[in-house]
């Protein structure tokens, strides 16, 4: 633990932490640059994708796609604040971040992280006004509404983040500044700490954890209530609505498996959470527009139709 100093003493000799990275082999880095450098670039162009389509072929106006639009941003933001660090360190020798830089890296993990969990719980509540009360769904998921819920989840991820940054920054640093991730994140920053962190991990772990489970839960809720009131469609619409939201479970099992795995238990770290992060943190971002597009005919049939037209229009000039 270092040196054990009074809680109101703040020292902070630390102006340096130094990432352990992915892995200690360099064979094995080379090969995680080229992985990872391809995962990047897929969840840039994809979810740029997903943007420009809804954006430019005007799906605005339909709730689904004004949430997925704001999905794809969170995704570019959330793997972009760990994913071109991480790349660049795999080649370098020494991973070094400031002080301030760790920790506006663990404020932007847990502010995108936690929009995104917030949208994706907004669009199951979308899905179950479409599907469970189809009449009354432009009225409840009117323009107003999705504003004001969009503004909520970036304002929840912001208290959720903020919380998680005042716990770290309080913290005296004095001593080993070696940290064994990828990244900055919470569990691993607070064993640096030449402190008793008992609490503030306490802390930690309740305000990820209530939010990543409670957030699941009602996710699971929802879903299955769909699930349920599908009986009565006819056989054409409950196939519609199982594509949409049998895409969405997907999405959802995928980041909040990792996640939940994280964030629900106390202040210890594993050595398969580096490779856990890996999931939520890049592979889910990768995931999201491939899944979406491909089991979405909407979205597709404007792609085709946009990106169509495009191709058309340069080649006939």
């Amino acid at each position: 633990m270092g040196i054990w100093t009074h809680p109101m003493e703040k020292i902070n000799n630390v102006s340096e932490f130094i990432f352990w990275g992915l892995s200690q082999n360099p064979e094995v880095e080379e090969v995680c640059f080229v992985v990872f450098s391809f995962f990047y670039t897929v969840i840039l162009l994809g979810n740029l994708l997903i943007m420009l389509t809804v954006c430019m072929g005007n799906l605005f106006k339909s709730p689904m796609y004004f949430f997925l639009n704001f999905l794809s941003f969170v995704d570019i933001c959330y793997s972009s604040v760990t994913a071109p660090k991480m790349i660049v360190d795999l080649l370098a020798k020494n991973k070094i971040i400031s002080y301030a830089g760790c920790m506006l890296q663990l404020f932007g993990v847990h502010f995108f992280g936690c929009t995104e969990i917030f949208i994706l719980t907004v669009m199951a509540y979308d899905r179950y006004v479409a599907i469970c009360k189809p009449l009354h769904y432009m009225t409840i998921m009117d323009r107003e509404r999705c504003n004001k819920m969009l503004l909520g989840t970036w304002v929840g991820g912001f208290l959720h983040s903020i919380i998680q940054v005042a716990l770290v920054v309080q913290l005296p640093f004095c001593g080993p500044n070696e940290i064994d991730h990828y990244f900055c994140d919470v569990h691993p920053v607070l064993k640096l700490a030449c402190t008793d962190t008992y609490i503030v991990g306490v802390v930690v772990t309740a305000n990820s954890g209530t939010i990543a489970l409670g957030s699941f839960v009602i996710l699971l809720i929802s879903y299955s209530v769909i699930l349920v009131s599908l009986r009565k469609q006819s056989a054409e619409g409950r196939r519609k609505a199982l594509s949409t939201c049998g895409s969405h479970i997907a999405v959802v099992i995928i980041f909040f498996g990792p996640c939940t795995f994280m964030y629900m238990r106390p202040d210890t770290t594993f050595s398969e959470d580096k490779m856990v992060a890996v999931f939520y943190t890049i592979i889910t971002p990768m995931l999201n527009p491939l899944i979406y597009t491909l089991r979405n005919a909407e979205v597709k049939n404007a792609m085709k139709k946009l990106w169509g037209k495009k191709l058309f229009w340069t080649s006939g000039k």
